[in-house]
């Protein structure tokens, strides 16, 4: 589909049109015009009404299919301008929608992205019923038959029945998010502004191949990888990533996907380091602001400065400096050529800091046997060795699971201690 994005703006804010194109075109439109216009919001068309006939003039010429607005519109303000240019007008937020709609794989990710609509049409569903009955008009057909607190109420118990779904899918999560805590392992987010490189990130230390595009908003649903920091494992965790103005109602709607990064023992923070600094800057910002939002800005950070392969080391060095204030941890690297991923390994192993070592003897036995062979999958075994008729064992692991553990060695008549400890006494 053909497309012409566009945006009113003051004189002192920044232009979004690149960022929009963008966006358009990860949801496979062909954008063929691009329009700006800098003054305060018109109440009826959001632009003026002279570059209101340039819209329409180029919806015709260039044989345009939708306009795109950057600006979020009101009902009225959609209404007019689809009146005027006879094509459907849906903003930035419907656009987003739109990508989250075809991006989304599982059950939970398609349910998150039905309720953002829902509760999108809830808080416009008047406004837009008496429009629909003006006229038709494209983008507002169908609407004519319902009446407002009917159309209203339809739409409210679609809302409730999606919750009780979401519900149920979040008792799961939580169910799989506690039998990963079982494993002893602790937990990595990554997190970063869309299209950072996060997904191509997660490939290269965890020699997987999720699916990695140019394209905004690839990954959507949650994706989990044991990842090994040198004898050290950790569970490597990919999910959304963030764009600025996202709306509170699609963060409500994926918090419970979310919230993996409120809950992991640490943030891996991609930041596309090979953009302009103005833009560097603006998206570390608009990641930082999202963590709060989700209540995830006290989680300990590492940050992943990627695609240094653009850039030469001397420029990379200089944007380290400019950036030292702004990055936690910064670690230089290129997920897409494997560059230092090393020293990124060492920054994640040596910012865990909640592992505890632990040791105990236990009688040699069948039953230990099994048992020291069920700890190997689940933690991180240093040393075993056999005295007598006893097994002596050195391993790693968050106190949770170690806890776990010492009452299984209570059971089999051994003796646990504790040692080395890091933040856990």
């Amino acid at each position: 589909m053909r497309a012409i994005v566009v945006q009113r703006r003051l004189s002192n804010e920044r232009s979004n049109l690149d960022e929009l194109q963008s966006l358009a075109e990860s949801a496979d439109y062909v954008v063929v015009e691009r329009v700006e216009q800098i003054r305060k919001p018109d109440p009826a068309y959001q632009i003026g009404r002279g570059k209101v006939k340039e819209l329409v003039k180029l919806v015709k010429d260039a044989n345009v299919d939708k306009i795109i607005f950057d600006n979020q519109l009101r009902p009225v303000q959609a209404y007019n301008l689809a009146k005027e240019a006879g094509v459907e007008v849906i903003d930035r937020f419907q656009l987003i929608l739109e990508i989250f709609s075809k991006r989304a794989s599982t059950t939970e990710a398609k349910l998150q992205v039905q309720l953002a609509k829902l509760q999108y049409e809830l808080a416009y569903s008047k406004e837009k019923v008496r429009l629909a009955k003006m006229g038709e008009q494209p983008g507002f057909m169908g609407l004519g038959s319902y009446e407002a607190d009917v159309y209203y109420e339809t739409i409210k118990r679609q809302v409730d029945s999606i919750k009780r779904k979401l519900s149920k899918a979040r008792g799961r999560r939580l169910l799989y998010r506690s039998r990963r805590g079982e494993l002893g392992f602790p937990s990595i987010s990554l997190a970063g502004y869309t299209n950072a490189g996060k997904s191509a990130l997660f490939n290269a230390l965890t020699n997987e191949d999720v699916p990695v595009s140019a394209m905004l908003f690839t990954t959507l649903s949650t994706t989990i990888r044991l990842l090994d920091l040198f004898g050290r494992k950790a569970l490597l965790i990919d999910t959304v990533g963030f764009i600025d103005r996202l709306p509170i109602t699609l963060i409500e709607a994926f918090r419970s996907t979310l919230e993996e990064t409120a809950l992991s023992d640490l943030i891996l923070l991609v930041v596309d380091i090979s953009e302009p600094m103005i833009e560097v800057k603006r998206k570390l910002s608009c990641c930082f602001k999202t963590l709060r939002k989700i209540e995830a800005s006290e989680v300990p950070v590492v940050t992943a400065l990627n695609k240094i392969d653009l850039i030469s080391n001397d420029e990379a060095d200089r944007r380290v400096e400019v950036l030292k204030d702004l990055t936690p941890n910064p670690v230089l690297v290129s997920a897409l050529h494997k560059m230092n991923l090393e020293l990124l390994r060492n920054e994640l192993r040596d910012q865990l800091k909640g592992y505890v070592q632990a040791s105990f003897y236990i009688p040699a036995n069948e039953e230990s046997i099994s048992f020291i062979s069920w700890l190997f999958d689940r933690s991180n075994v240093q040393s075993v060795s056999y005295e007598g008729d006893k097994v002596a064992v050195t391993f790693e692991a968050m106190p949770p699971f170690v806890d776990v553990v010492r009452m299984r060695v209570k059971t089999l008549n051994g003796k646990f201690s504790t040692g080395l400890a890091k933040g856990y006494d």
